[in-house]
């Protein structure tokens, strides 16, 4: 299903001819040089590729150039050459590894010029005869006294592919060397089978083509689909490798190309990272403004920046996505109408998720549903989470990265052992969640809980319960007992305090602040430690051990605040509403939950909506 869905968004990337898309057999790849050569063969020069770009701040230069060739081969421990475009250690036979093997770029120069002497033999063309003559004549060990590749020698050892030129003109436009090519790609001893995506008997890949741009992944690509064990294989397919998924060439060079170009910056719509998780996007559509929608949706804000290269402009595709992240930060409601204007709600739209596992991808999810579907599913995610905010200028919408940055410590970075942990493990599940519109992962609400247990307020960036942590304790506890006959927590699960609910827990978090409140009155800002950094963890967890030493404490501050008798009618108020139960030994994780709502929404309704305190009069 994920192969056939990534084929025929490949066959959709075909049509737009200002994209560039390799037909089969053949890839994009970043290609640095060109080899400039004469019809008899000589090097005449060698010229540099560049590409301009914008880094957000200024316009910087990368030293290669984007460019369809033919597809290339997955390297491993062993020599293997490509068609016409490769490194300058299998092109020219020069490498700075000669230190260890002193025939290390020797012996790949000569597998080049067996593979490449063989394919162009049977193209008719003068630009096939150059660069023959060229690969007859070219020796490596006087390759570096050669003035031209002297002049650059450095450049090239730094790395990148290299091409060939005949009189500047790009050999792989000439049309025998292409049809040489095929020719050879198709025909090279390929096992017939019926493909599982086609349903056709076609030739069949034994290799499926390199995937680049998960994170953590190898840079020069991971397999998507493939077989390197016995006990994988089956069917008595010994060593068949892609014989036990039986694929065909043209799919899966299709999928490949389709997919490299989702996470590859030509893609306008970036790829969001959730810890380990890569997520791609597309629909089956021509109209890019389903992914551009969908990726204003679920990130508003853009949190996620890997490097500057993910920061580029989108021209076009990305303008919307531009508007609307301006308009979130600036605190206005996402218009999730104008985002959808003009877009088939019924239209079939595709999310995967990907993960690096050793030399192939794991794949964390695969969810597709019709456009509109995903998109009323992320806006419920949003008003789940909708809860009364500290400040004014805080965000409206909570995007999963948001949430996941909230369950880990704010002394650690996210490229720190712990947040690739945590987030590896619950980032796919979120999202998977918020997508399908299923209950959020037990082990993401156990995380946030955990965090507020741990982490102490401080005047820099640690807060132990925050606007961010409350809205998804209230929309897990939402979404948990949605599809279920009750939920004896409703009533606390509002966007503000709820003075008439009497469940225990909730009652006893707001006691807890209303307690806090009465210390702070009685002995001022300047304190050591807070009841709230000494007793909250235990107060939300075993109630009876901790509140009766705090209500004998209470006396002491009702005495000394200034308005003290408002706090003290609180405490007894808040106790009336106990009935004269005994405090809860022990409260459940979900209990835990609501008693940090209590605590929340007790104290945002000490303020009022302007954020000045509220009048406290006797």
């Amino acid at each position: 299903m994920i192969l056939q869905s990534l084929f025929n968004y490949y066959q959709i990337l075909l049509k737009d001819d200002s994209l560039g898309i390799a037909t089969p057999g053949y890839s994009a790849a970043n290609v640095s040089f060109a080899l400039n050569l004469s019809p008899a063969g000589e090097l005449l020069d060698i010229f540099p590729f560049t590409t301009k770009f914008f880094d957000g701040k200024k316009e910087r230069e990368r030293n290669y150039r984007r460019m369809v060739v033919p597809e290339q081969v997955k390297r491993t421990v062993g020599i293997s050459a490509n068609f016409m475009c490769d490194n300058s250690a299998y092109v020219l036979g020069v490498s700075g590894k000669e230190a260890k093997d002193l025939n290390y770029a020797e012996k790949r120069f000569s597998v080049f010029r067996l593979l490449n002497a063989e394919i162009l033999a049977k193209a008719n063309s003068a630009v096939a005869r150059a660069v023959i003559a060229f690969l007859e004549r070219h020796e490596p060990q006087t390759a570096l006294q050669h003035p031209v590749i002297a002049r650059h020698l450095e450049a090239l050892l730094k790395g990148g592919n290299l091409i060939f030129q005949v009189n500047g003109e790009n050999a792989l436009d000439d049309p025998e060397i292409r049809r040489a090519w095929e020719e050879y790609k198709l025909g090279q001893d390929a096992v017939q089978m019926q493909c599982l995506v086609t349903g056709e008997v076609e030739p069949i890949a034994r290799l499926h083509p390199s995937i680049q741009g998960v994170r953590a992944a190898n840079p020069t690509g991971a397999s998507l689909v493939g077989f390197n064990e016995r006990a994988y294989e089956s069917y008595n397919r010994i060593k068949g490798q892609g014989l036990n998924s039986p694929v065909s060439q043209r799919v899966a060079s299709g999928y490949g190309v389709a997919l490299n170009y989702l996470l590859s910056n030509q893609n306008p719509n970036r790829k969001i990272y959730l810890g380990d998780t890569t997520v791609v996007y597309w629909a089956e559509s021509e109209n890019k403004g389903y992914a551009s929608a969908f990726a204003a949706l679920i990130n508003p804000e853009f949190l996620e920046a890997e490097s500057a290269e993910d920061q580029i402009p989108r021209k076009k595709a990305e303008k919307k996505m531009g508007e609307t992240a301006e308009k979130v930060q600036k605190g206005q409601a996402l218009d999730v109408a104008k985002l959808r204007e003009g877009l088939d709600e019924s239209t079939r739209f595709y999310v995967l998720g990907l993960a690096s596992n050793a030399a192939r991808l794991a794949v964390r999810f695969y969810l597709t549903e019709p456009f509109g579907v995903f998109a009323e599913r992320i806006m419920q995610h949003y008003d789940d989470l909708k809860i009364e905010k500290e400040f004014a200028n805080q965000a409206d919408y909570l995007s999963p990265y948001r949430i996941l940055a909230e369950c880990v410590s704010p002394k650690v970075t996210r490229r720190d052992d712990e947040v690739k942990q945590s987030w590896s493990l619950m980032g796919g599940a979120l999202m998977r969640a918020v997508l399908m519109g299923l209950a959020y992962p037990e082990g993401l609400h156990a995380a946030m809980l955990n965090r507020i247990r741990h982490d102490s307020d401080d005047e820099k960036r640690s807060v132990k319960i925050n606007y961010i942590r409350a809205a998804y304790i209230k929309a897990h506890l939402i979404r948990k007992y949605r599809h279920q006959d009750q939920n004896p927590y409703q009533e606390a699960l509002q966007m503000s305090l709820n003075e008439s609910f009497t469940h225990p827990a909730y009652v006893l978090g707001r006691l807890f602040a209303v307690l806090e409140k009465t210390q702070r009155e009685a002995i001022g800002q300047n304190m050591n430690a807070t009841i709230k950094d000494r007793y909250f963890t235990s107060a939300s967890a075993t109630p009876a051990s901790v509140f009766p030493i705090l209500l004998r404490l209470a006396h002491h501050w009702t005495a000394k605040a200034e308005y003290g008798g408002i706090s003290d009618r609180r405490i007894q108020d808040l106790l009336g509403l106990l009935d004269a139960k005994p405090f809860p030994s022990r409260l459940t994780l979900d209990e835990q939950g609501v008693f940090v709502l209590g605590y929340y929404h007790q104290r945002a309704g000490f303020y009022s909506k302007n954020g000045e305190k509220a009048e406290e009069t006797e």
